[in-house]
């Protein structure tokens, strides 16, 4: 199988360089040429496996004839060795028809940990291969940092810079990277937002000299290959609750459009999605584009779900090129509109595509610890911020008249957020005991300008150091 890029300028790639390059060469994002297409009853079978088995059989088509079986397999039961819960991505239900998919049981309590903990032993994988090191870079805002930290902190074959929008992540978050030890990672506060942090990123891998000259991989959704492993899950809990004999919907708590993204991926692979409904927050950006098909940045207000405090979606491209039959020139067009003033149209057509498929609603902050407060009283159960928008937007898509299974993506534990949960709740989440201690370590961060000259001098100064 071979990946292209949404710009069309770079010439198509194997599996292996795509997960090692991350973004294309002409600033693009990678798509597979052909998607694979599973039959119903690939799907169902896939109900009796276990998360590891249903990856192998997800992943396999995207990687055959590069990484061996075995050696496929054996990267996925590593993955998912030190997750809490033997299912992985458990099923929790709240109401008639409305569930939670738990995905903070791995190691930093987050949903990135589905996708991090086999991508980092993936690229190593193939570096070792290759006998070579490379550069990890990644902006986060909040949880991909921690997540890709753990996955990737010791490993010999990377240097690991994580940027972060200093101030702008919970003390949970910040923590998590902040008191990482391994020599070969290196967290950075960049002054500014998280589109500040993603520009940053973005602008190395641009800079085609200094890619080849630090040899740069990414980590960031923008890998192709994070939303393949991420597809694994909307799979497991479709088959679950019964598909593909029935349509499931999904509701995605999302700022940067890659996990929802995920679940296009899989419908696009034969899994009979019903409606994939995006959520967000106050930065509402998804939401007023698909009602009125105008991409307007506004400034990025700061939230009690920072994860998703986000304006540019980088993901959304990849949607767009597919809305636009994959017309590369559609989507320079439109990047190009973007750069310029900071806002572009969709046409009605490809608007109109997107629509087929999906919802959007966002909530506010009020409705936010509201959702919290009520699922709490209710049912008991304690959820964190990304997941109570989640909520929130799935009893919006309910009352605008979606019917049958609905599955929210509970996409954090509380106890990364115990503040705005214990304000909302009365309840304030206690961190597992494998976190303990983790509130009084002592912190190793460096804080930057928001100057990408600055970012730049700071990783070619601390690039193998941990060789």
């Amino acid at each position: 199988m071979k990946y292209i890029s949404t710009r069309g300028s770079a010439p198509p790639v194997s599996f292996t360089q795509m997960l090692l390059a991350g973004l294309a060469p002409d600033g693009g994002l990678y798509l597979p040429e052909a998607y694979p297409h599973f039959s119903k009853e690939e799907i169902a079978k896939l109900a009796v496996k276990s998360y590891a088995g249903a990856a192998e059989a997800i992943l396999a088509p995207f990687v055959a004839g590069e990484i061996a079986r075995d050696a496929l397999r054996q990267m996925i039961d590593d993955a998912y060795a030190g997750f809490d819960h033997k299912a992985i991505a458990p099923l929790v239900q709240l109401d008639s028809n409305l569930f939670l998919l738990e995905l903070f049981h791995g190691p930093t309590l987050a949903f990135k940990d589905l996708a991090m903990q086999l991508l980092a032993r993936m690229i190593g994988h193939v570096l070792k291969a290759k006998g070579e090191r490379a550069t990890i870079i990644g902006a986060t805002s909040g949880d991909t940092g921690a997540a890709a930290i753990e996955a990737f902190g010791g490993l010999p074959q990377a240097d690991v810079f994580i940027f972060y929008p200093h101030g702008r992540v919970s003390e949970v978050q910040r923590r998590q990277m902040t008191t990482a030890r391994a020599a070969n990672v290196h967290v950075i506060a960049l002054e500014g937002t998280f589109d500040d942090a993603q520009a940053c990123v973005k602008a190395m891998f641009n800079d085609h000299a200094l890619r080849k000259e630090l040899n740069l991989g990414g980590i960031n959704s923008i890998n192709l290959a994070r939303i393949l492993f991420q597809t694994v899950y909307y799979f497991t809990s479709a088959a679950a609750l019964g598909a593909p004999w029935r349509q499931i919907s999904f509701c995605v708590p999302t700022g940067n459009f890659g996990d929802i993204f995920g679940g296009y991926v899989a419908k696009r692979m034969g899994l009979p999605c019903g409606r994939l409904v995006i959520a967000t927050n106050s930065n509402d950006i998804l939401a007023r584009t698909l009602a009125a098909g105008r991409y307007v940045l506004r400034e990025v207000c700061e939230t009690q779900s920072p994860s998703m405090d986000i304006q540019v979606s980088s993901n959304f491209e990849r949607l767009l090129f597919e809305a636009y039959e994959r017309e590369p020139s559609a989507i320079c067009s439109l990047m190009q509109d973007l750069q310029r003033s900071r806002r572009f149209t969709v046409a009605p057509g490809p608007l109109e595509v997107i629509r087929e498929g999906f919802d959007a609603f966002s909530a506010k902050e009020s409705e936010t610890a509201g959702e919290i407060a009520q699922t709490f009283r209710e049912t008991g159960y304690l959820a964190d911020p990304h997941t109570a928008v989640g909520l929130a937007a799935a009893r919006k898509a309910r009352a605008a008249g979606l019917a049958g299974p609905l599955i929210v993506l509970a996409t954090a534990h509380p106890a990364k957020f115990p503040a705005p949960v214990a304000r909302a709740s009365g309840r304030t989440p206690e961190l597992p005991p494998r976190y303990a201690g983790l509130l009084t370590q002592d912190e190793k961060f460096s804080i930057l300008p928001n100057d990408q000259t600055a970012a730049v001098r700071f990783v070619r100064a601390h690039a193998g150091r941990a060789a």
